[in-house]
């Protein structure tokens, strides 16, 4: 071998090992940025969420319930300050024996859709915000799935990011203002605060409670989750996997504790 052929040689496996790492830290890089990005439920970010929720100790039959909440949402410039987000909940439901030996039954719930309007920049103190309708559509497929109202009220969100940190929640209310007559009325809150931290590698830990406040029936409903996630490359397709307990309390809720699990497909521009 030529010396001048070594060193054509020494240049090309120098240059690939810059690119390398190059690449690398260019990945880790992504994944970290949509890391903090799927923190922030008003992110410039089109993501589709599918969502499962496996419950256990369900009613006085010790029932059980699997919810796959399938989350997309779907971010629109309206201006050049401003955002239209807009998010879906649409759950697939299959339960057994969770209004004592009521039997098994599967299929689709209630849907929930919101939007956001929410401005392109934070504050000046870094405050993130978005506010808008929210909308109940009786989509579910079985009397004890859903509750054959129509719904409509306001939604909102507020959060912070600092560093590797978010802090932040998200509220909305719901009346019902149409649907079947012999079912309860709906006059609900719902309540998410939520704290996360991002590691680097695109990795995070995040706790939140989804909490709901029954004002028909004057009972409430809480979940805690405390998840773990990562940012992952599944070929040219990226996506969040996401792992943790769910514990429950409240008068209103029946379930002892679960386990969220999910994976999120994200198209970042």
């Amino acid at each position: 071998m030529t010396n001048e052929l070594k060193k054509l040689l020494s240049i090309f496996f120098f240059l690939s090992g810059v690119s390398y790492t190059y690449a690398q830290d260019r990945n880790a890089s992504s994944a970290d940025e949509l890391a903090k990005k799927l923190q922030n439920p008003v992110a410039s970010l089109i993501s589709v969420p599918f969502q499962g929720n496996m419950d256990f100790g369900v009613g006085p039959e010790d029932g059980t319930r699997f919810t796959l909440n399938i989350q997309p949402v779907i971010p629109i410039s309206i201006s050049e300050k401003w955002n239209l987000i807009g998010r879906a909940i649409v759950p697939f439901i299959s339960q057994s024996d969770v209004f004592g030996n009521s039997g098994n039954q599967t299929g689709l719930s209630d849907a929930v859709i919101s939007s956001f309007f929410s401005p392109k920049e934070a504050t000046k103190g870094g405050i993130i915000w978005g506010a808008g309708p929210v909308l109940l559509a009786p989509t579910a497929t079985d009397d004890l799935l859903g509750t054959k109202k129509f719904g409509v009220g306001p939604t909102g969100v507020i959060l912070k990011q600092v560093g590797g940190y978010t802090v932040g929640a998200l509220v909305n209310h719901i009346w019902s203002v149409a649907g079947n007559e012999d079912r309860p009325d709906v006059n609900a809150t719902f309540l998410q605060p939520f704290i996360a931290h991002n590691f680097s590698g695109g990795y995070a830990l995040a706790l939140n409670t989804e909490f709901t406040q029954n004002w028909e029936a004057d009972s409430s409903s809480g979940t805690v989750h405390l998840v773990g996630s990562k940012v992952i490359s599944l070929g040219s397709q990226l996506a969040q996997v996401l792992l943790g307990p769910r514990v429950h309390y409240g008068n209103g809720n029946s379930a002892g504790w679960g386990i969220r699990g999910g994976i999120v497909l994200l198209f970042p521009k």
